[in-house]
Order: structure tokens, then C-alpha cells, then sequence
């Protein structure tokens, strides 16, 4: 399955961190802004999802926590 290979490095965030913004204009950044925080808003309901289902299998199996996460970071 696709979602059990490994990531590689150099993944579609860390290339568009690394892009020159010299060349956007002022409203292709806002647009560009925009986007991302888009993509933090899915990440982040992804990732609790995750965890959601995860605390919900531990507490069918028994399963003790193993450790705290940390403090959500905000933009």
C-alpha cells in the first residue's frame, strides 16, 4: 500500500519552504498565504483525528497512554 512506504526526504513542504519568493507578486503571496493555512487547518484536523482514533483503540485494548502531546503550536 502506498500510505506504508517510506517518506522521502525533500517532501512537498520542505521543497516549498526552501522556494525563492522573489518573483510572486504581493497578491500571488497573500494567495499563497492563504493556501497554507489551509493546509495547517487539514493537517491539524488530521493529526487529531489520528489521535482520536488512537485513544479510542487504547481504551478498547487496554492500552495504557505512552506519553503526553505536546501544546498544539498556533500560527
Amino acid at each position: 500500500m502506498e500510505d506504508e512506504l517510506p517518506r522521502t526526504k525533500g517532501d512537498a513542504a520542505t521543497m516549498l519552504a526552501g522556494e525563492s519568493l522573489d518573483r510572486y507578486s504581493h497578491d500571488e503571496l497573500n494567495e499563497r498565504i492563504q493556501l497554507c493555512e489551509a493546509e495547517v487547518v487539514r493537517i491539524v484536523a488530521h493529526r487529531d483525528k489520528a489521535q482520536a482514533h488512537r485513544k479510542a483503540a487504547d481504551a478498547l485494548f487496554g492500552r495504557a497512554p505512552v506519553a503526553a502531546d505536546p501544546p498544539d503550536a498556533t500560527i
